[in-house]
């Protein structure tokens, strides 16, 4: 009797065990099926995977050597699909991608650049929001703030005193000039 329950008592633990192994199975074999398509999807030429990591370096791929339009309809796609750490990263790389477009046309384009380092201003803000522990992201907004600075319209407005409001006058001793 002793025998048996020691044998049924290893045989469900086996099972126990066993159950967990096969889990982590399944999921190495998936890993191996993503880190194939990712590899696969590296290449500009070739067709994006069904896995959304792949689908992410594809876009990263185009980004960098497809040019300007197929890397923006890529990253832009990544971003609505996507959920999660894969949009924030591609809301990131957009923005990159539309701050390298302003930066390529230099600074005889200045003007024509504005429109491109405002929206890698809005994504990297995206970005923030969705992560704001993204250093990356918090450096290429600082980086594009520098580019183009935003004015303050209200501050701007307010240069002229304020008509109508009561100025306060201070009841503080007003400080001597001269020495002791």
């Amino acid at each position: 009797m002793k025998r048996r329950l020691v044998h049924l008592a290893f045989a469900l633990a086996s099972a126990a065990l066993a159950v967990p192994a096969v889990l982590q199975a399944v999921r190495l074999q998936q890993a191996a099926r993503i880190n194939e398509a990712i590899a696969r999807a590296a290449d500009p030429a070739a067709r994006p995977g069904d896995f959304a990591e792949a689908r992410f370096a594809h876009a990263l791929a185009l980004a960098r050597t497809g040019g300007y339009e197929a890397g923006l309809a890529a990253q832009k796609a990544l971003v609505q699909q996507e959920r999660g750490a894969l949009r924030t990263a591609a809301l990131y790389n957009l923005g990159n991608l539309h701050l390298r477009q302003a930066l390529r046309k230099g600074q005889a384009a200045a003007v024509e650049s504005l429109p491109l380092v405002e929206l890698a201003k809005q994504s990297y803000r995206d970005a923030l929001r969705a992560d704001p522990g993204d250093w990356d992201a918090r450096y290429n907004l600082e980086r594009a703030l520098a580019l183009a600075p935003e004015i303050d319209a209200q501050a701007a407005e307010e240069k002229d005193p304020p008509v109508g409001k009561e100025l306060t006058i201070t009841t503080a001793p007003a400080m001597r000039t001269d020495l002791p």
